[in-house]
């Protein structure tokens, strides 16, 4: 398998530089990832290097080893972490039994002790991945998963199978439980196509739908089992707009099950319901937010009322022809499959046995369905916004070559709209946010999590469309920001570094000035001096 990933992380780069050169890395399973010289740098790589390993000193600028630790700990358990650190802290180190650290290990560091940690941590590592895949455990899991009885229930909730009057009923035979007083559906998908060597894709399934049941269901409270190759989650929300929360834990699920187990998994969340009879709804919602990796990319949580614009309409069916396949062509697909799914639909309505009545009623289903489409989708379209009757009238007219042209127009024309309302929605989204923190860069508080509540969304999807749409992280813009707004003030102004530092939110003068250096490559007091000297 891959090599596993470390982050070093001490604020003397010397000892780092030794770390690296003393240990032979490759030969025992290890690749260093990265390095930082503080917790907060730290922490500001862990998300882009994924490691599986941290190895960090105690004593650091900004943000101790200690503490990093335990923002690791609640947001990355499956992070394994070392301490390095000297004599006069190793007792303090070792009580700190909470942390649940691998391994204290005393300054000057040995290369052969060193070695010898890493080649123990990578044998533990290696039990637990190969735990995960292991054969005999996911068939033994898979013959006891859910009892059929709990199984059939919650399959028929979302089909929307169950009365009202029977609820109570089923909840105390099958001694269920729906506390609520929120809920919604997840789908779960896991890509069949995108498999670890040598796995096979049912056994892989298999393994995320027990790491969901694991890491998901039981802090949600969510019923979780299988329907229609998916695995499905209904988790109980305290609050609505926990949705928010949820949808971020989903999305670092995602990101978990293709670092550990190799699986593609794409999660869709559907709409938030006050009642368990509403899970039906929530659950075609939330299938259809998987649909949309097709336009956001897999391995990652899809929130259906975030990924789309406008609420689409159900369109009804039209006798045994392909609509439905033709508006998700509309919504999702290419040009291409937008005229294939045209051309399904026509074969069906132009066939020479059909009646001129049947044929009436087609194109008067036909014009109805469009309609709704168009008035659901928020769709500016010049063929239905003057009388649809006229419109009705003169499609009968046409021969199906011309009925065929039109249609592929129209769909074709839909098509474009879509795409540019998703893209003036988040585009605007990109703008609000930009403009949040011109109004608000001051402030100490400000952080990806302030921005977020304050769009109501969630910090997955808010950081997913601000990088696609700017090139460039959240955090990295705000720094950059307050970085722009500091080196104005330090030419314009006579104000004190720690002023202008207050002044660009950032309490710490010191930490203020590690950042602008980074930024810079020279501290405020220089760039100062350099700037207003050339100046004069």
């Amino acid at each position: 398998m891959d090599k596993y990933k470390v982050l070093l992380v001490d604020d003397e780069e010397e000892v780092i530089q030794v770390i690296m050169k003393k240990i032979n890395w490759e030969r025992i399973g290890f690749l260093v990832a990265g390095y930082a010289n503080n917790g907060i740098r730290a922490l500001e790589m862990v998300e882009e290097v994924q490691p599986d390993v941290i190895m960090t000193d105690i004593k650091m600028p900004f943000m101790d080893g200690m503490e990093m630790a335990h923002r690791i700990r609640t947001e990355y358990p499956a992070i394994k972490i070392l301490f390095f650190t000297g004599f006069d802290e190793f007792e303090y180190a070792k009580g700190a039994i909470h942390l649940e650290a691998e391994e204290y290990i005393l300054k000057p560091v040995n290369s052969v002790e060193l070695t010898n940690v890493f080649t123990r941590l990578k044998i533990k590592l290696d039990q637990e991945i190969n735990e995960k895949r292991s054969v005999e455990i996911l068939q033994k899991y898979y013959m006891e998963s859910l009892p059929l009885l709990q199984a059939n229930f919650y399959s028929s909730l979302i089909e929307g199978r169950i009365h009202e009057e029977k609820i109570p009923h089923y909840l105390s035979d099958y001694r269920l439980s729906f506390p609520g007083p929120f809920f919604c559906c997840l789908v779960i998908h896991t890509s069949s196509s995108q498999i670890p060597e040598n796995m096979n894709p049912l056994l892989l399934s298999t393994s995320v739908h027990k790491q969901a049941k694991e890491r998901l269901a039981e802090k949600w409270q969510a019923k979780c089992f299988s329907y229609l190759g998916n695995t499905v989650l209904l988790p109980q929300l305290k609050v609505e707009n926990e949705v928010s929360e949820l949808t971020d834990e989903c999305d670092r699920f995602c990101k978990y099950a293709h670092s550990i187990i190799g699986a593609v998994v794409t999660i869709g969340i559907g709409q938030v319901c006050s009642d368990i009879l509403a899970l039906s709804q929530s659950y075609k919602s939330a299938r259809e937010a998987v649909s949309y990796r097709a336009i956001y990319g897999a391995s990652r949580a899809i929130n259906m009322k975030e990924a789309v614009p406008k609420k689409i309409g159900k369109p009804g069916p039209v006798n045994d022809g392909d609509l439905p396949g033709l508006f998700k062509a509309i919504r999702l697909g290419s040009e291409n499959d937008v005229n294939e799914a045209a051309e399904r639909y026509l074969d069906h309505m132009c066939f020479p046995e059909k009646s001129l009545q049947q044929h009436h009623v087609d194109m008067m289903e036909l014009v109805s369905i469009l309609y709704r489409f168009v008035v659901n989708n928020d769709i500016e379209a010049e063929d239905f916004s003057g009388d649809i009757r006229k419109l009705y009238t003169g499609l009968l007219d046409l021969e199906p070559d011309a009925l065929r042209k039109w249609l592929v127009g129209c769909s074709l024309s839909f098509r474009e709209k879509l795409i540019h309302a998703r893209s003036r929605s988040t585009k605007s989204f990109v703008s609000r946010a930009e403009e949040y923190v011109q109004n608000n860069y001051a402030d100490e508080e400000l952080s990806l999590d302030s921005v977020c509540e304050a769009l109501g969304v969630s910090n997955s999807y808010f950081s997913s469309i601000f990088k696609k749409e700017t090139g460039n992280s959240f955090i990295s813009y705000l720094t950059d920001y307050r970085m722009d707004q500091a080196s104005a003030q330090l030419i314009e102004t006579n104000e004190k570094s720690y002023i202008i530092a207050k002044n660009v939110g950032y309490a710490d003068p010191n930490y203020f000035s590690y950042v602008f250096k980074r930024r810079f490559g020279v501290s405020p007091s220089k760039y100062r001096r350099e700037h207003t000297e050339s100046g004069n």
